[in-house]
Formats: structure tokens, C-alpha cells, sequence
């Protein structure tokens, strides 16, 4: 398989803007997703994605010991792939599923620990995570608190990530006007750019612009499970009347000999190359391989779907989620300063 770009060589460690189209998503690395997520290949995962241009990894320490796990890899690899040759990307802030510490105290402990769990001096992007669910002074604490580690160059960028596409726009632009934040580096949305949902597109160029971004990338391009042909997993906030769509979704395109989370890995690859990067979340080195199978399928196709996949994502959109197309979930908590 051919590499999406350099491979092995020094990368901007400024540069956000230069991730690579596809990024080692570490989300998967949690019990929600693997029953043990220390039998991952994550080293082999590792050593196919940096040796095929996928220079960059995403991960939390939200998502159990998935920092640990990527570290002890990374170490592990560090003779074939030096630091300065990749991205490391993480987060902070969301500490469990209703615990969330945006002090800035904890901001810069859960920064010098992510560098201790990944073997690194440095962090190339530091996303606050999951916004929607804390109050917003609590946030702008937090981003102050990371725009001082940046300064200190800890962190090299950073940024926020969350689900409403309505209050990151309004947070970002309000960091562009407060003096000791300023203007963020990056964005991670998630779910909000897929087969299903296209709300990231639509507000893509005005977000973008209005918030002086480097760079908004797509996460969760199977909407955390919801489009695939495997059963939704049990603690998707999706309505029942979406799974049951998703469902058939998964019907139709098996009938058409088509696997649904393939098209909706090309589909999501189509809708932002050049935008931003996509983030993948894998659980082996076939999934791997079967997401960079597909990254091509596009690219040859001149960044665009073929007739075929036009044609069922056109039926999937509009016959069956129908209505339901660009339906949301609620998360986080109600904030009247918007």
C-alpha cells in the first residue's frame, strides 16, 4: 500500500496545520471498545501507520490506559521512529465519564503526566476535552492555563474538542477576543461529519474564518459505532429510532456487497481531505490496512466517491435516515451565556 505522505522524516512541530489526512485515533485503546485493550497490536498498528505516512496519533487520558499503552509502543519503536518524526496529540480536562477537571492546577499536572505516559518532552496538540459539559469560566480557565504551557513550549498547540457544533463555534470565537487566550490552534469535532451527519461541513469555512483556526480536524467517522454492520454498541447516546435506521443502513449496503463502515470511512475521507485531518479509530492491523485501502479509493478517484458508493450514500441519506439526517444527541450541560 502506498504512504499518504512522508514518512520517517522530521515533521513542524509548529505546523499544526501540517497533519497528516489521517491520524491513529486512541479511543479504541478503552474498555468501551475492547474488552482488553492491551491486546491491541497497537506496536505492529503503529509501525504500518508511521511507515505509510500516518504520522500522527490522537488519544486521552479519558480513554483508560490508552497514554500508557501508546507510550510503552512508542518506546518501543523509538530506534525505527524518533520523536521528532510524528505527531502526539491528547487532552485534558475529562477525567471520568461524569468527572471533569478543568482547574488549572489539574490542566497542567494532566499535561506533564501525558508527557510522562507517552515518553516525550513535548506535545504537539493539547485539545481541552469535551467543553460542552463543564461551565464556560471553567473553560477559559482551563485554555489560559494551556496557552501559559505553550508559551513554556510543553505544548506546542492547542485547542478544544466536543460534540454541540453551535457552542465550540461560539467558544472559539470568544477566545479571540479575550487577551490571555487569544485565537486556538485546533479543533476535534466528533460525529458531526459522516454518513449521517453532515453539520461540520456546512459550518466548516465560517467557523474556520471567524475563529482564526489552523485547523479543524474530523473524529469518529462511524459516529462512535453507529455506521457499521456490527451492532451499535450499547452506550451510544443515539435515539432507538436511529439505531434502528443504522441497522438498515447496514442491511443495504450488505445487500449491495458493500460493508457499511467502508463506505462511511470513504465517505467521511472524501467530504474533508484538504479540510482537516480524519481522525481513525482502529482496533487491528486489518482495520488499519482496510481504512488506507479506502483513503485510496478516493484519492484515485480524484478525492471523490465512484458512481456506485454515490449512489448508495444517496439512498442511505435520503431514504432511510431521511428525516434523520443531521439528528443530534444532547451532551453536556445547558449554557444560558451563549
Amino acid at each position: 500500500m502506498r504512504p499518504i505522505g512522508p514518512c520517517n522524516v522530521p515533521v513542524s512541530e509548529n505546523d499544526i496545520a501540517s497533519l497528516p489526512a489521517l491520524v491513529l485515533g486512541g479511543a479504541v485503546l478503552n474498555t468501551q471498545y475492547n474488552d482488553d485493550p492491551t491486546q491491541v497490536p497497537i506496536d505492529e498498528m503503529l509501525r504500518y501507520a508511521f511507515s505509510h505516512g500516518i504520522t500522527a496519533i490522537d488519544t486521552s487520558p479519558y480513554y483508560g490506559p490508552s497514554e500508557l499503552i501508546y507510550g510503552n509502543a512508542l518506546d518501543a519503536l523509538k530506534q525505527e521512529f524518533p520523536r521528532e518524526t510524528y505527531f502526539i496529540c491528547t487532552k485534558v480536562g475529562r477525567v471520568r465519564l461524569d468527572e471533569f477537571d478543568y482547574s488549572k492546577e489539574h490542566v497542567r499536572f494532566s499535561v506533564l503526566r501525558s508527557c510522562q505516559r507517552l515518553r516525550t518532552s513535548y506535545l504537539d496538540l493539547v485539545y481541552l476535552h469535551d467543553i460542552e459539559f463543564v461551565p464556560l469560566q471553567n473553560t477559559l480557565e482551563a485554555l489560559r492555563e494551556l496557552r501559559a504551557l505553550k508559551a513554556e513550549g510543553i505544548i506546542k498547540n492547542f485547542g478544544l474538542s466536543g460534540y454541540p457544533v453551535d457552542y465550540l463555534k461560539y467558544v472559539t470565537k470568544k477566545c479571540v477576543l479575550e487577551p490571555e487566550i487569544g485565537p486556538l490552534d485546533a479543533v476535534l469535532s466528533y460525529c458531526n461529519l459522516n454518513l449521517q451527519n453532515t453539520l461540520l461541513e456546512d459550518h466548516y469555512d465560517s467557523w474556520k474564518s471567524d475563529s482564526q483556526l489552523k485547523v479543524i480536524n474530523n473524529g469518529s467517522i462511524l459516529s462512535m459505532s453507529l455506521l457499521r454492520a456490527q451492532e451499535t454498541k450499547s452506550f451510544h447516546p443515539c435515539s432507538q429510532e436511529l439505531r434502528q435506521l443504522a441497522s438498515k443502513a447496514a442491511e443495504y449496503t450488505r445487500d449491495n456487497s458493500v460493508d457499511l463502515a467502508d463506505l462511511a470511512t470513504r465517505y467521511a475521507i472524501a467530504k474533508w481531505l484538504d479540510k482537516g485531518s480524519t481522525v481513525l479509530g482502529v482496533s487491528t492491523l486489518q482495520e488499519l490496512q482496510e481504512a488506507l485501502k479506502n483513503y485510496w479509493l478516493v484519492q484515485d478517484n480524484g478525492g471523490c466517491l465512484d458512481a456506485n458508493d454515490t449512489k448508495l450514500v444517496k439512498h442511505i441519506q435520503g431514504a432511510i435516515f431521511g428525516d434523520h439526517m443531521n439528528e443530534t444527541w444532547n451532551s453536556g450541560i445547558r449554557h444560558d451565556d451563549m
